[in-house]
């Protein structure tokens, strides 16, 4: 009997050590593709694990998620996943939890000005530069190293956007791309509207470039319907984006995106819950998890068509 009852105790403890009753969510916005499937992996994930998860929109509003994170603070949960709106805000959260001792995970965007996190905190996502590396040099590939290419970017001060386009630019600065010559560069938030827009105008104004490198895909899809619209034939341009989402894959099962890069919602998702319940239980884990990136073209788009 008192071995059992030792047994017992034991697999109570580990039971409740395997995940903490609630994990708080913030997420930068609801309102885009990808994030939209990242949020379901990790209440997906949750939900397999019999976790309860309060999910957060900042709607794209740095002082509503510091907010955010202040009450689950206060209301007391076990531990919480942040998405961040600006890369630069990321200390400031992780001040808020540090003091509090919530255990802080940071999901898909690394904060910047942050060199070691404090105990209870890690951040799970992929390296930005390798999705604009993989991008740019595709698309170096496809125009020969030569031709006019604009780029579009996502939300100034986010890792992704300073990443991504970084890597571009060194990339097309190689000795093999050189000839591709950057002529137009601005911010379309991510988003595909603004994207059109932007590229409508740029069309309006006499540009017409080879290639259309943009930070993500939703934006890539917004430089097509531009570039459709205004009479232009995607076989005379080159268009790219990064996250491989579903539209973006029917887009180029349609012929009309050349290149995309697999970014997995389920890889992050996953990985940032796991991480924040081990902390939570005291268990060991990783301060950086990263999940690879993946070229995305028309000859391996099959492999990708069921990933999420």
């Amino acid at each position: 009997m008192k071995k059992f009852l030792m047994a017992s105790a034991m697999a109570t403890v580990l039971a409740s050590g395997a995940h903490a009753e609630t994990i708080g969510v913030a997420m930068s916005l609801f309102d885009d593709n990808f994030l939209t499937v990242l949020r379901h992996n990790i209440q997906d994930h949750a939900d397999e694990l019999g976790v309860t998860v309060q999910m957060e929109d900042a709607q794209g509003d740095i002082a509503r998620q510091q907010s955010q994170i202040e009450n689950f603070v206060a209301a007391g949960v076990d531990g919480i996943i942040t998405m961040l709106v600006d890369a630069d805000s990321g200390k400031a959260m992780s001040k808020i939890a540090d003091e509090a001792g919530v255990p802080l995970v940071f999901v898909n965007m690394l904060p910047a000005e942050i060199d070691d996190f404090p105990a209870k905190q890690a951040w799970v996502g992929s390296n930005e530069e390798q999705a604009g590396a993989l991008e740019a040099t595709e698309v170096c590939r496809l125009l020969e190293g030569k031709g006019q290419a604009v780029i579009l970017m996502g939300q100034l001060g986010t890792t992704g956007q300073r990443g991504r386009t970084k890597a571009t630019k060194e990339v097309l600065a190689s000795d093999d791309c050189a000839g591709i010559e950057i002529i137009e560069e601005q911010t379309a938030n991510w988003m595909r509207t603004p994207a059109m827009d932007l590229m409508t105008n740029w069309i309006s104004s006499g540009l017409k470039p080879d290639a259309v490198i943009a930070n993500n895909d939703e934006m890539a899809l917004g430089a097509i319907q531009a570039l459709k619209s205004s009479g232009i034939s995607m076989e005379d341009v080159v268009v790219s984006g990064v996250d491989a989402t579903q539209d973006a894959l029917a887009s180029m099962k349609m012929g009309d995106l050349d290149v995309t890069v697999y970014q997995s919602a389920k890889g992050q998702g996953q990985g940032a819950l796991d991480t924040v319940l081990k902390i939570a239980a005291g268990e060991a884990f990783d301060q950086r998890v990263v999940i690879p990136f993946e070229l995305v073209t028309p000859d391996n788009l099959g492999d990708y068509t069921t990933k999420n």
